[in-house]
């Protein structure tokens, strides 16, 4: 089931491109919080990830355990090629808006 992605979902989507290899919950988390000054929960995140899951946009496995987490093992995220596709469709559709735009929005 895919479908149009809002803001926070591509925000997450971008995130796991940035994080590549270690893109899994918290510091998925951790990467929005510092870049967006965005205060999450991991249960909002959860939701979104399960989310984008369903819609074909991510994939996820589980890591081999850890000591630093009692022996349980990290979900790790990556892209799909339909997310890669629809992220560059979205940014092309930012693009023009911001080329076309009629007022200036430049910082001075």
């Amino acid at each position: 089931m895919k479908g149009f992605i809002g803001e926070f979902e591509e925000l997450v989507l971008l995130t796991i491109a940035n994080l590549g290899s270690e893109a899994y919950g918290v510091a998925i988390m951790e990467d929005i919080t510092i870049r967006a000054n965005r205060k999450l929960s991991i249960g909002a995140l959860h939701s979104t990830l399960t989310r984008l899951e369903e819609k074909g946009y991510i994939t996820s496995f589980l890591g081999e355990p850890t000591s630093e987490r009692g022996g349980r093992r990290k979900r790790y995220f990556e892209l799909t090629q339909s997310a890669i596709g629809e992220l560059n469709n979205m940014k092309s559709l930012r693009d023009e808006l911001w080329a076309n735009s009629k007022i200036n929005l430049s910082i001075q």
